[in-house]
């Protein structure tokens, strides 16, 4: 059973989203709230597999709460509520440790098929959301070419294999691990022996950071 706890200011979309998810029998919504402080305080209390937290509540926002928890509490996995497809929110959260960001106007099943991918490890990033990260690497390059380059971010892109840098890419424009292996028609347990290894060579420690570090490239 998937432990979900849902945070949004809004009454009406909490509601709405324990109504969407209680309609699956592997998942459970433990717990709901309206702000950030309410979110530490719901994962410390019932901790939850999966929390689903929007971006802009009264009091602490959903972004710093994440930065909280992800560091007291890495295994639980957070996915990031907006209706804003606002760069700076994405790259941000992404940083500290979001598995993926959904927007508000999601379908149902759809909700329930990505919180499941989120509790399996998957990085879930919507078509809107992976065309922001895109946008901003190719805004970051131009930027990149009037700075002093970083030699050692590049030694870590230079220490991958083809492959490697080709699943890696992939991650980066939020391929699930089933999806990159019927994409390159290999098996799930080699592509996640490549991400290991990616992750091993890079020195990066999970999928969200490293979807920033390949897009900052």
């Amino acid at each position: 059973m998937i432990k979900v706890a849902i945070i949004d200011d809004q009454g009406l979309m909490r509601d709405g989203l324990s109504t969407i998810l209680s309609t699956d029998e592997d998942i459970n919504v433990v717990a709901c709230g309206k702000s950030g402080e309410e979110a530490i305080e719901i994962v410390e209390k019932y901790n939850p597999n999966v929390l689903l937290m929007d971006v802009r509540m009264t009091g602490m926002g959903g972004i710093e709460a994440t930065r909280i928890i992800k560091e007291k509490y890495s295994d639980v996995k957070v996915l990031i509520l907006t209706t804003f497809d606002d760069e700076e929110y994405i790259l941000k959260g992404l940083s500290y440790g979001a598995s993926g960001y959904v927007f508000k106007d999601i379908e149902s099943q759809k909700l329930i098929r990505i919180v499941k991918e989120c509790y399996e490890g998957n990085l879930m990033l919507e078509n809107k959301v992976a065309k922001v990260l895109a946008d901003s690497a190719i805004k970051n390059s131009h930027i990149r070419e009037m700075q002093p380059y970083d030699f050692k971010q590049e030694d870590k892109l230079n220490m991958l294999s083809e492959r490697e840098k080709e699943i890696a890419r992939l991650v980066a424009e939020g391929f699930t691990n089933k999806q990159i292996a019927q994409s390159l028609f290999i098996s799930d347990g080699t592509v996640k022996n490549y991400v290991s290894s990616i992750y091993s060579k890079t020195g990066i420690n999970d999928r969200a950071k490293l979807v920033v570090f390949i897009n900052s490239k």
